[in-house]
């Protein structure tokens, strides 16, 4: 008998008939493990989640073993090598077409299951690239030199680039005659209903259906020049919503000069372009698909061993970028900072190079691409704060004193503020004590001792900045001593017992959920509170931090005088 008919038989809900049998179609292992009251019925559903007996067998001797048996952890343990239906991959492919093509979807009968998980994430990202180019095949009809393709790009993707200015399609009369018959009925509505307490429902389920309407006209096509077209390229992408990103009109630095053949320029490299175009006279537009997983770093057990290198980078451009943002909102703070750089380059020689204010203003990159960047409060909040000021400033560059003349003292701080923030750094470059590298040991604690007088002066706080702990962003990028260490000063010691008996894995995953909402930050994440801190000694300032000090600095602190070694410098 079909689901239906079993339904009506017993005069149930279809749905109840599903989750009976997907429960009798767990191992049988495990249902005499629930007959001897071995397990409770809400962990034999979270085993549900697949249909893989030994898997099941396995998870359930995992967890059975170490306690670590929430009905929740059993479904996640059961799902981890899966990418959700929520992920904007599976929103952007579809999960029918993903289904088509083969792949598999678990499914949770008896919790809300955000679309399910898919299995092969393999197939799926092979999907995902090959729409994302026939998007970009039928964008490159447009004349477009460049497509660079990915599924995200980096926070800062376009920096030294140009944009190029486009014009809006024109509203043809049809168009400009509904906006116009939108915007009257919508300020009928609300003239109405001005005095009204709450609006009815219908009324108020006609606003926004008005307001959706003239939102869909005011994202209109945009016209470009075609010499601009021939010379300016394209990001395509997948938005959060797993929605197709278009960028156009982006010039590289060495596309500016036009030059006599255009097949000159196409020398990229052939295993990541494809070309396009119906005869000599179609410029071909060069699509090249971008992204690559970064190195995972190896794990060592060792406690005393300092944070690797790469994950003190992406910690500190966090930091960086929240310190921007920080800047930026506190104009006078910003201005002070400003004039200490200068007076430092005025009076004080070879002291400029010790501030984290890079003026020039010359805006630093980021070495390595933290996970979650771009995304972060404070990107959103610089780049919303920059399209603001864009917005306002003329277009040609021969009005800007005069426009900067019209402003008045409070808008002159605020972009003056908002200028001087793109030149800090506050980011963490390996060196090593003797200067064998582009920068030295003494350089970069200078740099960073400057940026903790700036962080203190704004007052910045990264987790009102929107930075937490997440497995991908350091707990999983850390030793195990270093999880516990974490747990201990966030929770305490029980918190740290119910986990310290994990794999390294679990423990990272689990350790994020303790950890959510506690406000803790590793160390280089942390505001310094120089009251609280010790007075060096004369001939201990050279030392390191704990969380930067190798074995070498450690064995050698002290054996060698500083003063020499800046005599040396």
């Amino acid at each position: 008998m079909t689901e239906e008919d079993i339904a009506a038989r017993h005069f149930v809900n279809p749905a109840i008939v599903k989750q009976r049998l997907r429960l009798a179609s767990v191992s049988p292992k495990l249902h005499e493990v629930y007959a001897e009251d071995g397990m409770t019925l809400e962990q034999l559903m979270g085993f549900s989640v697949t249909a893989d007996h030994a898997r099941q067998e396995q998870v359930w001797e995992n967890v059975s073993r170490s306690g670590y048996d929430e009905p929740y952890q059993i479904r996640r343990m059961l799902t981890e090598n899966t990418v959700r239906g929520s992920d904007r991959r599976a929103q952007f492919v579809g999960l029918d077409a993903y289904q088509h093509a083969g792949g598999g979807v678990l499914r949770d009968l008896f919790e809300h299951d955000d679309g399910g998980w898919l299995q092969d994430v393999v197939l799926l990202d092979r999907l995902v690239t090959e729409k994302l180019k026939a998007e970009a095949k039928t964008i490159a009809a447009e004349g477009w030199k460049w497509i660079s393709v990915a599924v995200e790009f980096s926070y800062g993707h376009t920096q030294g680039l140009r944009e190029i200015e486009g014009k809006p399609v024109d509203l043809s009369p049809e168009e400009q005659a509904t906006i116009d018959a939108l915007n009257a009925e919508q300020a009928k509505l609300e003239t109405d209903y001005q005095d009204a307490d709450e609006l009815p429902e219908e009324v108020d389920q006609r606003l926004g259906e008005i307001e959706s309407a003239l939102a869909a006209f005011e994202d209109r096509p945009m016209l470009y020049e075609p010499t601009e077209i021939a010379r300016a390229g394209v990001f395509i992408s997948i938005d959060s919503e797993g929605c197709l990103s278009v960028d156009r009109g982006y010039v590289r630095p060495e596309d500016e000069m036009p030059t006599a053949d255009p097949d000159a320029e196409q020398g990229a490299d052939a295993s990541s372009t494809e070309g396009q175009g119906e005869g000599p006279s179609v410029q071909r537009t060069v699509i090249a698909v971008a992204g690559s997983a970064p190195d995972a770093e190896e794990d060592d057990e060792d406690p005393a061993r300092p944070l690797p290198d790469r994950l003190i980078i992406e910690l500190t451009a966090h930091r960086t970028l929240a310190l921007r943002d920080a800047l930026a909102e506190n104009p006078a703070v910003a201005f002070q900072a400003v004039l200490h750089n200068f007076v430092l380059t005025a009076f004080y020689r070879f002291a400029s190079s010790g501030s984290c204010l890079e003026i020039g203003l010359r805006t630093p990159n980021f070495p390595a691409q933290a996970p979650g960047l771009r995304d972060s409060l404070s990107a959103k909040a610089v780049e919303a704060r920059h399209e603001a000021w864009k917005a306002r400033l003329p277009k040609s560059e021969n009005d800007l004193w005069d426009a900067l003349t019209a402003l008045d003292g409070r808008e002159q701080a605020s972009l003056f503020a908002h200028c001087a923030s793109f030149a800090v750094n506050a980011v963490y470059e390996p060196a090593n004590r003797y200067n064998q590298g582009r920068v030295s040991a003494q350089g970069v604690r200078t740099r960073l001792d400057q940026a903790d007088v700036l962080a203190r002066a704004v007052g910045l706080d990264m987790v009102q900045a929107g930075w937490r702990p997440t497995v991908d962003n350091y707990l999983g990028r850390v030793t195990k001593p270093r999880i516990l260490e974490a747990v201990r000063e966030a929770k305490g010691e029980p918190s740290v017992q119910l986990i310290d008996h994990l794999k390294k894995a679990d423990m990272a995953k689990e350790a994020e959920r303790l950890l959510d909402g506690s406000g803790w930050l590793p160390e280089p994440l942390r505001l310094v509170d120089l009251n609280a801190a010790p007075v060096e000694q004369e001939g201990e300032s050279g030392s390191l931090p704990e969380f930067l000090a190798g074995e070498e600095d450690q064995e050698t602190a002290g054996d060698e005088d500083p003063r020499q070694l800046d005599a040396a410098e």
